[in-house]
């Protein structure tokens, strides 16, 4: 099995760089990509829904981004321990018919000693925003390293 730097036990600054690329991934879009971050029989709890393994991942991720229009995410480190992490996000998208939305939510992640998530919990709350007060305006994939994160956007 190969490892997925950073791995455990994190540090302030590992945690940080491990989140960032969690979210470099989401970003992409790319459902294959992103399920390589995880252990062949991960688990989630994806608001009310139980996702296990990559495959059930992938189909996941695909299904999100088919509906999830123009998807922009932002991650924020907000504790860690050893192998697990706690994040917040908020992200931007649309539905079919134009309806803006930014979705808050939490993640408790746990990671194998390879660095590989075997564990995520997700919380997520979605609130209808008017086009105009989207704050997330780079293009689609990564988040510029210049564009302000979750804290200095005031979410």
């Amino acid at each position: 099995m190969s490892a997925k730097p950073p791995v455990p036990p994190f540090t302030r600054e590992s945690a940080i760089e491990k989140v960032r690329l969690a979210e470099d991934g989401w970003n992409s879009r790319t459902p294959e990509k992103v399920a390589l971050a995880y252990t062949e029989d991960s688990r989630w709890r994806n608001r009310a829904e139980w996702v296990t393994g990559r495959e059930e991942i992938v189909a996941f991720l695909a299904r999100k981004w088919s509906r999830e229009l123009d998807y922009r995410l932002i991650k924020e480190l907000w504790a860690y321990d050893d192998h697990r992490i706690a994040v917040r996000f908020a992200y931007e998208w649309h539905d079919d018919a134009g309806t803006w939305y930014r979705s808050y939510g939490n993640e408790n992640w746990e990671f194998d000693d390879n660095g590989l998530m075997r564990t995520r919990h997700a919380c997520i709350n979605d609130a209808p925003i008017k086009e105009s007060d989207r704050a997330y305006h780079w293009p689609l994939g990564r988040r510029p390293d210049d564009h302000p994160g979750l804290s200095d956007l005031g979410f």
